[in-house]
């Protein structure tokens, strides 16, 4: 069925979908959401649509099918309803040992030339995933119909070190460059979102053109700044971490911390970090540029506009839910993760992220799904969908 001409929302809203690994099944619930509260038959209300990491995927999968944004929703909900990790990775034991044995060679030999381990886990499977499930032509057929303008997905390079936003859009968007990020124009195809997707170490990097890359999380320090460059004034941005307002006091503890525990620490730091201190950010320039006056602003043009931001995020954190499901990882797997800890409250934060199961992906829409119905007039506002009599 082709895609029937249309116009987007009024505006040009934004929407991020930020990295996270197993984590952005939550995504998929705040979706669910807003598709039951747009009327049968509305236009994506998303014209800009931007994903780094996992979030690419889902970004890549509604920008897709942009011309049918409920039908995309739902088909991308039986997708992830339907995940095990071996659709992502190979993990058996026998996968994990051959591994584990390629590198203890290489580290006594002091390096196997090209030979060399790439990663820990391969990740081909989720290749052959997208290739079959996601058609990337649609993403200039949603362009052309206008039911999008843009997609955009961020990916880090090894060599330079830039945060690299890789877009598709529509043909008067320019190409940015600022410190450590550019946008750069391309037609987004399966090898852009396995490049994003990349977790240094756990999956192998991709070469696009003439660099090698990794996740789009890595040294991404302005997240919201793609959707920004590509014309966004209101941007909705799904997070895969609690908001923490106020942090609790920290508290003693004399054991040392498990590998899981450290890990999961960096991994947060990847993922979580760039976007919390870039919300605040906006928030900052938002509040200083509400207490200039108008006519100031236009005698001294300050290159800054106003940014409506509306933040959707876990009302609990989520590691808290894959422990529950730790049985349905590979055996090789579940080995591996329980010798590092990371089973244990305080290092169940990197299963949360490596937990591609149906049971926990469930878990996470469901949340995803509360937590924005819970901002149902917040949504109603932010996207101008009337209340239905």
């Amino acid at each position: 069925m082709g895609i029937k001409r249309m116009q987007t929302h009024p505006s040009s809203t934004a929407l991020i979908l930020s990295g996270g690994g197993a984590r952005a099944a939550y995504q998929v619930g705040v979706l669910l959401a807003i598709a039951k509260l747009l009327p049968k038959g509305a236009a994506n209300p998303f014209p800009i649509i931007c994903g780094t990491s996992a979030g690419g995927i889902n970004a890549v999968a509604i920008a897709a099918g942009a011309g049918h944004f409920r039908r995309s929703v739902f088909e991308l909900a039986r997708l992830w309803q339907g995940l095990s990790p071996e659709m992502i990775y190979q993990a058996s034991l026998g996968q994990l040992l051959a591994t584990a044995g390629h590198w203890l060679v290489s580290l006594f030999l002091g390096g196997l030339g090209k030979y060399n381990p790439r990663a820990f886990l391969n990740n081909a499977p989720l290749r052959d995933l997208l290739v079959d499930r996601v058609d990337f032509s649609g993403i200039q057929q949603s362009i052309e119909a206008g039911a999008l303008r843009a997609l955009s997905i961020s990916a880090s390079g090894y060599t330079s070190g830039q945060s690299v936003s890789f877009f598709q859009g529509a043909a008067d968007l320019d190409i940015w460059h600022r410190a450590s990020r550019v946008g750069v124009k391309a037609s987004i195809s399966v090898d852009h979102l396995m490049a994003s997707a990349a977790i240094p170490l756990l999956f192998p990097a991709v070469r696009l053109h003439r660099e090698y890359f990794g996740d789009g999380s890595v040294r991404q320090i302005a997240p919201i700044s793609p959707a920004i460059h590509l014309g966004a004034d209101r941007i909705l941005v799904i997070g895969v971490a609690p908001q923490v307002a106020d942090p609790s006091a920290r508290e003693k503890h004399t054991r040392y911390p498990t590998l899981a525990q450290v890990m999961g620490h960096l991994m947060n730091s990847i993922f979580l970090d760039g976007l919390d201190t870039d919300l605040e950010r906006l928030t900052r320039i938002n509040r200083t540029l509400a207490a200039v006056p108008a006519d100031l602003v236009r005698q001294f043009p300050l290159g800054l506009r106003p940014i409506k931001v509306l933040a959707i995020s876990p009302s609990q954190p989520l590691e808290r839910l894959a422990v529950a499901f730790k049985s349905e990882f590979p055996m090789g797997m579940r080995f591996l993760l329980g010798g590092m800890g990371a089973f244990r409250h305080q290092g169940s934060v990197v299963a949360s992220y490596l937990l591609f199961c149906s049971g926990y992906s469930r878990k996470l829409i469901e949340l995803g799904y509360r937590d924005a119905m819970a901002k149902e007039q917040e949504l109603r506002d932010f996207l101008s969908i009337e209340t239905s009599e």
